[in-house]
């Protein structure tokens, strides 16, 4: 019964959709008109998943072929333009169904990350005081509206690029260059990384916040997890300028996480440094821990809001970015038994991580 709903629902999107283009064809080029089945494909891709989406992808394709494809009332097409407008519809109506599909898995993972904060939080208000359960609700609180309103601005701003490139791919009435349409698709290709990347924080957060952060310590040379996080820049590493030494000891951390922590530090820094300067990373070794400075020569911040830098949801003076990176670097740190802070210097932003040094020797990853 629940598949024979779900099947009666997606025709009906489907005979609604064709019901407005009967209307509209007397006023907009009928072929222009195509795009509009994805107001179908899309909130069943969403509600039900890809399968229901290509389903409903391939029935648009019919049903736009039958009734206003010359001849009409007829699955034959006599124009061959028109055989390629509707095979590009088809596999742009199947890459945004796949792609509302992941943000639907997307964020149900985040909703029960979520969930096991909401629970967390309450076994930490049920066992507080009442002042610390006053201000746990506070800070639980602020934390669900910042994670609204980065769900709201963070994830659908992606979203609404991917769909304008798929709408401006799908439309027959527009003459695109191989080029222009390479672009398109290139711009839905980044979109959907930097989707990913933004749910991908998001859930570390909640790990995080719910204590699942639990790392796997091995023995690392810092040049190593150093390497590591240049590898995720791109063309952007080449604008770190390193001063790591030769005899640097090895710190026994979990590899991910540190690489996660170097990679945010480095980000963050060339994103508020001018165009073209160079970022600065620095190591240095102290009797029980290693210190690793992030130096830019960006305009810096005030003391009194130095430690707001590491608070989620927290952007910058120029506004870029979730708000998140910094905040997961600190948890990474601590996790790691590191610390994570900004220090005072006149010539731009200073971000210090210290680690530990490992007490035992065993073979260290190189």
């Amino acid at each position: 019964m629940r598949t024979l709903t779900r099947v009666a629902a997606s025709a009906g999107a489907l005979a609604l959709v064709t019901g407005a283009i009967e209307l509209l064809k007397g006023h907009v080029p009928v072929l222009s008109l195509a795009v509009l089945y994805l107001l179908a494909i899309i909130p069943v891709a969403v509600a039900w998943g890809t399968a229901y989406a290509v389903g409903t992808a391939i029935g648009s394709m019919l049903a736009f072929n039958f009734f206003f494809v010359e001849p009409l009332y007829t699955f034959t097409i006599a124009d061959t333009k028109n055989w390629f407008a509707l095979l590009v519809f088809l596999v742009t109506a199947v890459v945004v169904s796949e792609l509302a599909t992941r943000s639907r898995r997307r964020a149900e993972e985040a909703e029960e990350a979520l969930a096991a904060l909401r629970k967390l939080t309450a076994e930490r208000e049920r066992l507080a005081g009442e002042a610390l359960e006053a201000e746990a609700l506070r800070r639980s609180d602020a934390l669900k509206t910042a994670l609204l309103r980065a769900v709201s601005h963070d994830l659908r701003s992606p979203l609404t690029a991917i769909l304008a490139s798929a709408d401006a791919l799908a439309s027959p009435g527009l003459t695109l260059e191989a080029e222009d349409r390479l672009g398109l698709a290139e711009t839905i290709r980044a979109e959907a990384t930097r989707l990913d990347r933004v749910v991908e924080q998001l859930l570390d957060l909640s790990r995080l916040e719910a204590g699942a952060a639990e790392p796997h310590r091995e023995l690392w040379h810092v040049d190593e997890l150093v390497g590591q996080a240049l590898a995720g820049l791109g063309s952007e590493a080449g604008r770190v300028r390193l001063d790591i030494g030769s005899e640097s000891p090895p710190v026994e951390v979990d590899a991910a996480q540190i690489e996660r922590v170097l990679a945010n530090l480095l980000e963050n820094a060339l994103r508020y440094s001018p165009s073209g300067s160079q970022v600065l990373l620095r190591v240095e070794r102290g009797s029980t821990e290693l210190r690793i400075h992030v130096i830019d020569s960006g305009a810096g911040l005030p003391d009194e809001q130095r430690e707001a830098l590491f608070q989620p949801f927290r952007r910058g003076a120029a506004g870029h970015g979730s708000g998140l990176g910094l905040a997961i670097a600190r948890g990474f740190a601590e996790a790691n038994g590191g610390r994570l802070w900004a220090q005072d210097d006149p010539g731009g932003g200073h971000l210090v991580l210290s680690l530990p040094l490992a007490e035992r020797r065993a073979a260290v990853h190189a």
